[in-house]
């Protein structure tokens, strides 16, 4: 079921590149439940969490199980909300920790931090959907985590209705997340933010991407430009405009932009993809 991926690179490209350069995070998605949900390639259907979760634990052993079934029946009488919050964190934990799949790890964060509703933890778990959303593939997977991080942008906007950056996170799960029809309601608050801070390099990405996604590429290498030149080692960023130039077909520039990704990172299947792109545009 692979629809018109949200970013230019491929994810795998993408995701090995980051993973050299900045370590294992489960973050960048390190495992992923390979059914989700039931979908099926032909058929757009709502992920259900419960089924997610039923895939998960399928990989577990007996003694994980048990582990996971005395955490979730942990809350009992007295501070229900403490204990709740408590379990929640255990869970997220477990999933990161010890099994390393980022759905289940990324819910239990993200219901945390609902019930904690402080400013940075809505923030965190919002991000966590978010960057995972810039290179999933599956159409049903990307309305889960766009929808999972708008509820957790607008949550934090009510604490702190002046925060720019989850006023861009909210846009971008719109545009994005197959959250609307009309990508204006994501990307005008955002390019009303850049144009007040050009220098606000997390908008110009979003921007930079979501001009790829309409295929306006002149815009997009514009965006990633003012990226790269303020952060030389934004792997996302240039990895990017070399593609951007690439659609393009502006050659000279995407040999140039994939050269400097490939001198950043060691890792000897990134360099091959790397080296098959300069070469194909040679």
């Amino acid at each position: 079921m692979k629809k018109q991926q949200l970013i230019l690179v491929s994810s795998s490209l993408l995701l090995l590149v980051l993973l050299f350069f900045f370590g294992k995070t489960v973050s960048n998605k390190p495992s992923a439940i390979a059914s989700t949900a039931d979908s099926t390639k032909h058929e757009d259907k709502p992920v259900d969490f419960d089924k997610l979760l039923i895939h998960a634990k399928e990989r577990l052993t007996p003694q994980q199980l048990q582990t996971v079934a005395i955490i979730e029946n942990s809350v009992t009488r007295g501070d229900v909300k403490s204990q709740q919050l408590n379990a929640y964190k255990q869970l997220s934990l477990f999933w990161r920790d010890s099994i390393k799949l980022f759905e289940p790890y990324a819910y239990y964060t993200s219901e945390a931090a609902k019930l904690e509703n402080s400013e940075k933890t809505l923030t965190f778990a919002a991000h966590l959907f978010l960057n995972n959303l810039k290179t999933e593939e599956d159409h049903n997977m990307q309305t889960w985590l766009a929808t999972n991080a708008k509820m957790l942008f607008e949550q934090a906007l009510v604490l702190n209705p002046a925060n720019d950056s989850s006023k861009i996170g909210l846009g971008a799960s719109y545009i994005f997340g197959n959250l609307t029809d009309n990508p204006m309601i994501g990307i005008a608050p955002i390019r009303e933010i850049v144009e007040k801070n050009p220098d606000n390099l997390f908008g110009q990405l979003i921007l930079g991407l979501g001009g790829i996604k309409s295929g306006q590429f002149d815009k997009a290498i514009e965006r990633f430009l003012i990226i790269a030149n303020k952060q030389p080692d934004n792997l996302e960023a240039i990895l990017n405009l070399a593609e951007a130039y690439d659609r393009k077909g502006d050659k000279v520039n995407a040999v140039k932009w994939y050269g400097v990704v490939k001198n950043k990172v060691g890792n000897p299947e990134a360099q091959k993809e790397l080296d098959a792109r300069i070469q194909a545009n040679q």
